[in-house]
């Protein structure tokens, strides 16, 4: 008896995707064919680069499809879902995700995590943009070193065209200033800048924007969450109690805003002798599983230290793209599927923000 392509859907109706538990029949199943030899082949959309719970959903799949007695070939491909912007607020409409990365204060690598979580995230196969939000300290271009192209106006002369390393697109404040010159504005033209960042940079078809947000709770991290739709912040911290201290001031800033957590990474969590393979906890332990905890948020990862990270940011290489295959990278890729998978459940399923913002001055 030969099998049908109804037959094939009414098996799968009631397999789930594991993040939003909403019926992969429903909007995720792209195609559904059955060959003359009665083989079945799926195409499925995931809603986040790297998805984590693949392996879970295939076994879904394929346990719902076995009772038919057919050989199964399941294609998956990336659709990253938007959640719809207030009207007030869409002055990105061909950016999806807008994933704000913050620590509260400095010096505890915000930049570096969010230069390797853009590099992660389009080795994964998301289109991405990084926004260097850091006004008074960029650091962004540094990290990313040369560009397959420099930022210009576009051919209309109309917008600013950003800069583009290795397919991501960029825009910083460095592209316009000395180097070495200081940055003395005050908050209304950190306003005005970032506006024109968000509004006449071409950023093209995005998935994901990495915005790196400076240290402290000011004028640029009030002016971003009041002129988009910041889709979550991913919260940087290291492990001792003086940095959750500033972290926590952050989160309460974001609270206020109505911008979700996403969930907390802990960078500089340990240092590995590389004689004897011993863990020093030069900073304490436990503090960003502790917040992560206290918050209600995953832990996205651990990152120890190593010069592998640091020298790769000093040099324009940053670890995710210098050393793929190495453990250093492989943990921050790790944080960017989980950060992605998080945002992007988010879109499918999560509630839309108020009007509470147009309170906050």
């Amino acid at each position: 008896m030969s099998i049908t392509v109804e037959q094939v859907t009414e098996a799968i109706k009631h397999v789930q995707d594991p993040a939003t538990e909403r019926p992969i029949v429903k909007g995720q199943l792209a195609d559904v064919s059955v060959g003359d030899d009665g083989s079945v082949k799926m195409t499925i959309d995931l809603i986040s680069p790297g998805y984590p719970l693949r392996d879970e959903l295939d076994a879904a799949l394929r346990a719902a499809v076995e009772p038919l007695g057919a050989i199964v070939d399941i294609d998956y491909r990336l659709r990253v879902p938007k959640k719809p912007a207030r009207q007030d607020l869409n002055r990105m409409p061909t950016v999806k995700n807008i994933i704000a990365v913050a620590a509260g204060k400095g010096g505890v690598g915000k930049s570096t995590v969010s230069v390797n979580l853009a590099l992660a995230l389009k080795r994964l196969g998301a289109r991405v943009a990084l926004l260097d939000a850091d006004i008074y300290g960029p650091s962004v271009p540094k990290m990313l070193g040369k560009p397959d192209r420099e930022t210009t106006t576009t051919a209309d002369g109309d917008r600013i065209a950003p800069a583009i390393y290795r397919g991501i697109v960029a825009m910083s404040v460095a592209y316009f200033v000395e180097p070495g010159n200081a940055v003395i504005w005050r908050g209304p033209m950190i306003h005005k800048l970032l506006k024109q960042f968000l509004e006449d940079v071409q950023w093209g078809e995005v998935d994901y924007m990495i915005v790196d947000l400076p240290p402290g709770t000011g004028d640029a991290q009030l002016s971003l969450a009041q002129l988009i739709p910041l889709t979550g912040a991913v919260m940087v911290t290291t492990p001792q109690e003086v940095a959750l201290i500033d972290v926590r001031r952050a989160v309460n800033m974001f609270e206020k805003l109505e911008v979700p957590i996403v969930g907390v990474v802990e960078n500089m969590s340990y240092y590995t002798c590389p004689a004897c393979g011993h863990h020093d906890h030069i900073f304490a332990s436990g503090g960003g599983a502790n917040l992560a905890k206290e918050l209600g948020v995953e832990l996205l990862g651990q990152i120890p230290i190593h010069n592998q990270i640091s020298f790769g940011g000093e040099a324009g290489k940053p670890v995710v793209e210098a050393v793929p295959n190495g453990e250093h990278a492989k943990a921050l890729t790790e944080v960017a599927a989980k950060a992605a998978l998080a945002v992007s459940k988010r879109s499918a399923t999560g509630p839309k923000r108020s009007s509470l913002l147009r309170t906050v001055h």
